[in-house]
């Protein structure tokens, strides 16, 4: 197991990043890497982001320095959402099979967590999110027949979209973690524009289902001080409380949502017009 650890950047140093000082900061790379398990820790709001892909053997899910426990879930809870293949998941000895778009909820305390593929050569990618946990919660199975599903954004603004929540108060109870994912239908290409901001909780994306010879162009920073990224399949990002959080793609894709902070109100947004965007 790999941890990288990424630090807070005021956004008044981020005004002077230039490309590679943006994506070294803000940019998970590999999320994904075959028979490993690679996570970053983010200063913001102690998030941790990573990716499980197993292959022949279980991957067991340690307890790194940085997180400062005999075990990751000793004060943390913790989602787990497949974008690979078939595979389990075996929390505290239960396994839980997971197919592409299911997720899994795991709570504080929960016990030891592995990381199993059905087939080597189809792995299960397990995107994982954690964040500290003050009180424990049932560990919970949420296929995409679960989760509340939304469908905002319309045809002639480039944005229709299906939205899935999965660890969101009205379907599965978590401590501070909220998660899910958005489709972007076929012929769209914008999320989250209009954009906003909520400098309550951090957010982390994973872009997904994106053809390998395409991309997305990744906008964040301050309303009046907007930077971007070029974002190719399977790569993250983390987005400060402070910065805005959108994306438009050269075709559609999907991506991963999840937030961790002082609430779990999905609308908690502070709404900016495009017209104020600089």
């Amino acid at each position: 197991m790999k941890i990288e650890v990424r630090h807070a950047s005021h956004p008044e140093a981020v005004r002077g990043y230039d490309t590679q000082t943006l994506r070294r900061h803000f940019l998970i790379e590999t999320v994904f890497a075959a028979g490993e398990i690679r996570l970053t820790y983010s200063h913001y709001d102690r998030m941790v982001v990573g990716g499980a892909t197993p292959l022949g053997e279980a991957l067991a899910l340690g307890a790194p320095k940085e997180i400062g426990q005999d075990s990751f879930l000793a004060e943390r809870e913790l989602g787990v959402l497949n974008v690979g293949g078939a595979g389990h998941v075996v929390v505290g000895g239960t396994r839980h099979a997971l197919s592409k778009y299911d997720c899994l909820y795991v709570g504080k305390g929960a016990g030891d967590v592995r990381f199993e593929s059905v087939d080597a050569d189809a792995p299960a990618k397990f995107y994982l999110v954690s964040t500290p946990a003050h009180q424990a919660h049932p560990t919970v199975l949420l296929t995409r027949d679960k989760a509340r599903h939304l469908t905002p954004g319309e045809a002639a603004t480039a944005n229709k979209r299906s939205i899935y929540q999965f660890i969101h108060p009205e379907v599965c109870q978590s401590c501070q973690l909220t998660m899910g994912f958005t489709m972007i239908e076929e012929g769209s290409v914008w999320n989250t524009m209009p954009a906003h901001t909520h400098d309550r909780r951090m957010e982390a994306y994973l872009y997904f289902d994106l053809d390998a010879d395409q991309r997305v162009f990744h906008f964040m920073g301050e309303p009046q001080e907007t930077r971007h990224m070029l974002v190719a399949n399977e790569q993250a990002i983390i987005s400060p409380p402070w910065s805005i959080h959108s994306g438009a793609g050269t075709k559609n894709y999907s991506f991963i949502w999840a937030m961790g902070g002082d609430n779990k109100s999905f609308t908690d947004m502070d709404h900016i017009a495009i017209a104020d965007l600089r």
